[in-house]
């Protein structure tokens, strides 16, 4: 079939993301003698400089990958947890029913700095200069800045100007936004880097020793200390109308660092699927897998209606469950091997009939009876919306807020496979520059991950001191036939497990490649809640780009979905990457948005 680009293959290495100078960047690292590991920290953090409406350095990041060299698929957990001060209590007092969407009270503490120093000193090979330099480069000597970074930034300039000004001063150089495609630096956080280096580079120090000094650098030195100094001491304008301080300190930065822990996993024919836990949305991936396993999906057109039908209906009994079960399981008990029983997808599987569902319909397990009705008691306070607004991806959407704060962020996505095997699927995000106000001596932001608790006590996800909140953050990596073969994601929020399920379904059961089954047209419901202030819902929404075509766009009405047609290329950032059984290793990007690259040789 006709593909926007070729799948790109080669034996060397690939590497594919959301902007080509992230990609490039980390392919130069395995140029240079790095493996996926070295390639991925690079990527991320020049990601972090050309994408700052989508992520910045105060992130988080959830990662799964293999390391040929433990024989391990592992996840490293970079979602941090909220601050002690941030309790149900406190938020209430402030006059919150929800957690603001931005602002100082949303964030938890930074989480994706030190999964990549843990990640660079575990599993890769290049010293912390060799992977920053690419990130100091692009923010002190500047880049073309991205059309759609410039349009956030212009429609929040009146907003800097008056309620953010530290913000203004490194967004608006001269005063007014930068024009598309414009040269842009970011001094302050070329600087904050560079410090950082300095004080973790002396003579005669290992590798290792210099990573460990940054993270102290961060966590427990000057970058903890001026979070804390800002957070604290000023009360800034947030999406609930009303000006608040932070409550993250440098002793809750000094209390956390980065984890390892086993994915949850699903065998699904010849693969088995590896996913973050319940601390995240991941298994709701694994759940609609052991939905759609009862259907003859080869059967169906990759683009058809039956199939885009029988997807979403699976996709929205997972995602009931995610809103009534999943959360830190370090806090709440996750039922997750009976949600992903075949005795229990039996009984889910009935539910899936012709027409669209119009209910959230989360299943009930023993023991978990009051803990659901809670759930869906508090679900019930949420807004409903008949579907009408538009609901794809954030970054391309018209969002037309009733707070000039708000301006939606999204995720980045970093796909990398080595010569040697070595493969990972990472999904930085957070510290958006819609976010929070700039924190001046640093050059970036604070993230917003808190919003996504619950300010209702006895929830799986419940704000709570310590917990994480529930990411929609979401990696995937596939063994197939028992060997590592696939990594792969998109950014898009509660959509990010939708769109990557349609180009893995289409790459298994219809044998397209990676860039065909990511070119194909996507599409995507908000049925559910909402994890983004202000948790709205659209019950039997169905989101589908024009590509379709009249005649499947017509029967998916017909069956009841509430349809709505969005122009072609406008839904989904999917990137992906594969290591054939020969060795060859093959890489893809999504043409939507015209920024993500696949690179390799």
């Amino acid at each position: 079939m006709f593909t926007t680009r070729p799948e790109i293959q080669g034996t060397f290495g690939v590497v594919t993301s959301t902007h080509w100078l992230g990609s490039q960047s980390g392919m130069a690292m395995l140029e240079r003698g790095g493996n996926a590991f070295d390639a991925c920290v690079a990527t991320a953090f020049v990601l972090q400089v050309v994408e700052p409406h989508l992520v910045g350095p105060c992130g988080d990041v959830p990662m799964v990958f293999h390391s040929v060299a433990t024989g391990r698929t592992e996840v490293l957990c970079g979602q941090a947890p909220a601050p002690a001060g941030a309790t149900i209590e406190h938020y209430r007092n402030e006059g919150l029913t929800l957690i603001p969407g931005n602002g100082l009270l949303a964030t938890v503490i930074p989480g994706s700095f030190d999964a990549w120093m843990v990640l660079l000193r575990d599993h890769g090979r290049m010293r912390l200069r060799d992977v920053l330099e690419p990130a100091i480069f692009y923010a002190g000597r500047g880049h073309p800045i991205l059309g759609r970074v410039s349009a956030t930034i212009a429609g929040l300039a009146d907003f800097f100007r008056t309620e953010w000004p530290t913000s203004a001063a490194t967004f608006l150089p001269g005063g007014s936004a930068p024009e598309a495609g414009a040269l842009f630096r970011n001094e302050k956080l070329a600087a904050t880097w560079e410090r950082i280096l300095r004080e973790a580079e002396a003579p005669g120090r290992s590798r290792e020793a210099e990573i460990e000094a940054a993270r102290d650098a961060f966590y427990r030195g000057f970058v903890a200390e001026a979070i804390e100094r800002f957070a604290t001491s000023n009360a800034v304008m947030d999406q609930s109308g009303a000006r608040h301080r932070g409550v993250l300190t440098a002793a809750d930065m000094a209390g956390w660092q980065a984890s390892y822990e086993a994915p949850a996993t699903y065998d699904y024919g010849d693969y088995r699927v590896a996913k973050i836990g319940p601390w995240g949305q991941g298994p709701a991936f694994l759940q609609t897998l052991s939905l759609l396993k009862g259907f003859d999906l080869a059967e169906m057109g990759p683009a058809g209606s039956p199939f885009i039908h029988t997807v979403t209906e699976a996709m929205k009994l997972a995602f009931a469950d995610r809103e009534a079960y999943y959360g830190d399981p370090r806090f709440v008990d996750v039922p997750l091997e009976a949600l992903l029983s075949d005795a229990y997808a039996d009984r889910r599987r009935e539910l899936i009939g012709r027409d669209a569902s119009l209910e959230l319909r989360p299943g009930i397990l023993p023991g978990f009876e009051d803990q659901v009705a809670r759930s869906l008691a508090n679900l019930a306070r949420v807004s409903v919306s008949d579907g009408s607004a538009q609901n794809y991806e954030p970054t391309a959407a018209d969002m037309r807020a009733a707070h000039p704060s708000v301006k939606r962020g999204d995720t980045v996505h970093i796909d990398v496979i080595d010569r040697d095997g070595n493969m990972i699927a990472a999904m930085p995000s957070g510290g958006w520059l819609q976010s929070s106000p700039v924190i001046p001596e640093l050059g970036f932001m604070l993230n917003s991950r808190a919003q996504m608790f619950w300010l209702e006590p006895g929830l799986p996800s419940s704000l709570a001191p310590g917990k994480r909140p529930r990411t929609t953050l979401t990696p995937t990596l596939a063994e197939k036939n028992g060997k590592p073969y696939m990594v792969f994601g998109s950014p898009g929020g509660d959509q990010q497990e939708q769109w990557q399920l349609l180009m893995f379904l289409r790459h298994v059961h219809h044998g397209l490649n990676l860039q065909e089954a990511i070119d194909l047209p996507m599409s995507h419901t908000a049925h559910f809640p909402s994890s983004f202030y202000p948790r709205a819902q659209q019950p039997g929404s169905l989101t589908a780009e024009a590509s379709f075509g009249r005649e499947v766009l017509d029967d998916l009405a017909a069956r009841g979905h509430r349809l709505e047609v969005v122009p072609e290329w406008t839904v989904g950032r999917v990137v992906a990457a594969r290591r054939r059984e020969d060795g060859v290793l093959c890489a893809a990007a999504t043409p939507r948005l015209m920024q993500a690259y696949a690179v390799g040789r």
